[in-house]
């Protein structure tokens, strides 16, 4: 069956990275506020959640390699089992060095899911569809982002912050293991198999070379690290300012429901704007408004700043991933893939530590405006991306060969 024949697997790949992601949203404030029980500062806050990526990091090209080359379910499964155990043994542990460990677990198996599951969606896409799919695809994570904050919100709290955290990982855990039973029959195994008889590995710098790859790493890498440090910063904010846990919880709850609604109107944004503008707009403005969560403002500011940010960061990964699968070569593209959530770990690894380190020096809210900065970056690279990804030009350069072949064979 061809590309975009066939959408059931999609939507059950949306339902079980909803499961996944709200376990890792539910898990990651509630890491913090555990840490934060167990007497730990802003800067081991920015080293525990440093450690969600460092795993990953070694992890994800010898990933994206395999998968180039063979099946992307198994991973899917693995990365459920791996985030689910990460939660509970979070909870149960009664040291941040213990924390930590289990973190990058909860890392290393968000890893194993992604690449999988991005790569099923670069394979059974057809090319114009990739947009929408991983917009779609991208909209089970806002899903999980907007309910896990809530969940941790409403379980943290009170006198026994320790305990209340620890029961909000178990329920994470216990939560991210229903997304196995959407895992059924979701690669075409004709697919699979095709996949396995492919041509040689492609060099990593020969993917690195390829136009519109770095700008795309780079692009996901600042909204990502923008995301992360939010959602692992907002609770310590929420302490300093005095807003309680579970309003906390809804205003990260805010933020992701924002980037659903603009995952829902991708598409017309596109056609609008063109892909270029849109992710230069958007970056500019999140940039703008990251930095202004470091301004003191009243709760109901705070929410309405959230909002617009939520819906400029919701661009940003989903065009990404196009812009990586397009520009890639052809039998590289999980690894491209792989190379782009490498820089998304890296971000992971260096933003929440820097964050730490100039929390601890200039204070708590001076992280936001040190990624408003990265944001604006991003919007620069944005703003010289190609047109027109340059594995694309290369793909219709190869249909026009294979034409001009058949004609030739065929005497026409």
């Amino acid at each position: 069956m061809a590309p975009g024949g066939y959408r059931g697997w999609l939507l059950r790949l949306v339902i079980a990275f909803s499961f996944a992601q709200a376990a890792v949203s539910m898990a990651r404030p509630a890491v913090s506020y555990r840490a934060l029980a167990l007497g730990a500062d802003e800067r081991a806050i920015g080293v525990i959640a440093g450690v969600y990526a460092l795993l990953p990091l070694f992890a994800a090209v010898p990933l994206g390699r395999r998968t180039d080359h063979g099946r992307c379910a198994p991973l899917l499964p693995v990365g459920v089992v791996l985030i689910a155990g990460g939660c509970a043994l979070s909870g149960l542990a009664g040291t941040l060095w213990a924390m930590a460990v289990w973190s990058g677990v909860m890392g290393l198996g968000h890893l194993c899911f992604v690449i999988g599951a991005q790569s099923l969606v670069a394979r059974q896409s057809a090319p114009h569809e990739q947009d929408r799919n991983f917009g779609h695809f991208t909209i089970g994570a806002s899903l999980g982002q907007l309910i896990g904050p809530v969940a941790a919100g409403a379980l943290i709290g009170g006198p026994d912050m320790a305990r209340a955290s620890a029961l909000a990982l178990l329920v994470a855990g216990a939560g991210c293991a229903v997304a196995l039973t959407s895992l059924w029959r979701i690669e075409r195994p004709a697919t699979a198999d095709s996949r396995a008889k492919s041509a040689a590995r492609v060099p990593v710098g020969s993917i690195l070379r390829a136009r519109g790859v770095p700008g795309g790493i780079f692009i996901s890498l600042a909204v990502l690290s923008a995301t992360d440090v939010l959602t692992a910063y907002l609770p310590v904010v929420g302490e300093q300012r005095g807003i309680a846990p579970s309003v906390i919880g809804l205003l990260l709850s805010l933020r992701a429901a924002a980037t659903i609604a603009c995952r829902l109107v991708l598409t017309p944004l596109l056609r609008l704007l063109g892909r270029t503008p849109l992710l230069t707009v958007t970056c500019l403005l999140a940039a703008l408004l990251c930095a202004g969560i470091a301004v003191p403002v009243p709760v109901w500011a705070l929410a309405v700043t959230l909002g617009a940010l939520g819906f400029c960061l919701g661009v940003g990964q989903p065009l990404s991933m196009t812009t990586v699968v397009q520009a890639a070569p052809e039998g590289a593209r999980s690894t491209a893939l792989a190379l782009r959530l490498t820089g998304n770990r890296l971000g992971q690894v260096a933003a929440p530590a820097s964050a730490g380190l100039v929390a601890g020096v200039a204070g708590v809210a001076a992280p936001f405006v040190m990624l408003g900065g990265l944001l604006l970056l991003s919007a620069g690279t944005a703003l010289r991306a190609p047109a027109k990804p340059a594995g694309q030009t290369g793909e219709a350069r190869e249909r026009r060969r294979s034409r001009t072949i058949l004609r030739r064979k065929s005497g026409i």
